[in-house]
């Protein structure tokens, strides 16, 4: 069967390793000049690309223990900590959301004066690295949660140092300081709108909600439909990390004989229609005890 989850762990610890950098580097720019031009835009945008490098070393290092092989005490290995690195990350950007916000209401009261030039420069700085970054991420974006959500941090970053950019260049143009505050909560509201989802689908994961890419009722009428299965209880469908869906279901069929080749025609379907890559399915007579007597059939 076919695993989505099995990247180059080469590419992306290199991937890893250059983002980090990168950004730690430029975060120390902008909170020097945010400092220097005693602009908030810049400080925002540097306290928010720090929770970035704590959001980027937590998938490096969720990315990183999911690859270890399962043991007799952990059967399903470290893949979890993929779902609680990603709550970390969202929890870790709402406090530093929150410190933004703060901030920006003192400043409405206290406007001060600032250096466009230096926010403008150094804003479109950060435009360049965070689109390099975020095209280190492009690649299986679409196949693992982490790695998107490490691609969609950057590229709004890229947007985000863009709007403070934009200030700059209107408080050089009419010296309309108050837009220095606006453009932070600008910034706090558009990061709020992913941050509030990946928490929320995080949470999800892991309490073992059926992941968001899981169409049930698509799911309940494949099984419904198969010609041996007189009915089905037991579903269960939840993540073991932010790549890996899992299911159980116990199927009641009309037969007495077990049909290896229906099992295995039933695990490839799930992997390929539903990417459900691990499926326990458990096979009863339609006369058993266990069927007649659950509650729970369909």
């Amino acid at each position: 069967m076919s695993h989505h989850h099995t990247h180059n762990t080469g590419h992306y610890n290199q991937a890893f390793a250059i983002g980090i950098g990168l950004n730690i580097i430029f975060v120390i720019i902008e909170a020097v000049y945010g400092v220097l031009a005693d602009s908030l835009a810049l400080l925002a945008d540097a306290g928010h690309n720090l929770s970035d490098v704590l959001g980027l070393l937590l998938a490096w290092g969720a990315f990183y223990f999911s690859a270890k092989p399962v043991t007799e005490k952990r059967t399903y290995g470290f893949r979890k900590i993929t779902v609680l690195a990603s709550i970390a990350s969202a929890v870790i950007l709402l406090l530093a959301l929150g410190g933004i916000v703060w901030e920006a209401i003192g400043r409405f009261n206290n406007p001060r004066p600032v250096e466009g030039m230096t926010v403008v420069v150094v804003a479109l700085v950060g435009v360049v690295i965070n689109t390099i970054t975020a095209l280190l991420f492009i690649k299986d974006q679409h196949h693992d949660l982490n790695i998107r959500g490490a691609f969609l941090h950057m590229a709004a970053d890229a947007a985000i140092s863009l709007g403070v950019a934009i200030a700059g260049l209107v408080i050089l143009q009419t010296g309309w300081l108050t837009i220095d505050p606006v453009i932070s909560l600008v910034i706090v509201a558009i990061i709020l709108v992913g941050t509030w989802g990946l928490l929320r689908d995080s949470f999800n994961l892991s309490i073992d909600a059926v992941p968001e890419n899981i169409d049930m009722s698509s799911l309940k009428k494949y099984l419904a439909g198969l010609e041996p299965v007189k009915s089905y209880h037991d579903l269960h469908v939840w993540a073991i990390s932010t790549t890996i869906t899992a299911l159980s279901v116990h199927l009641v069929v009309k037969s007495d004989k077990l049909d290896n080749q229906l099992l295995t025609d039933i695990q490839q379907h799930l992997n390929d229609h539903f990417s459900i890559e691990h499926a326990t399915i458990q096979v009863e007579q339609a006369d058993s005890k266990l069927s007649s007597q659950d509650p729970d059939c369909h």
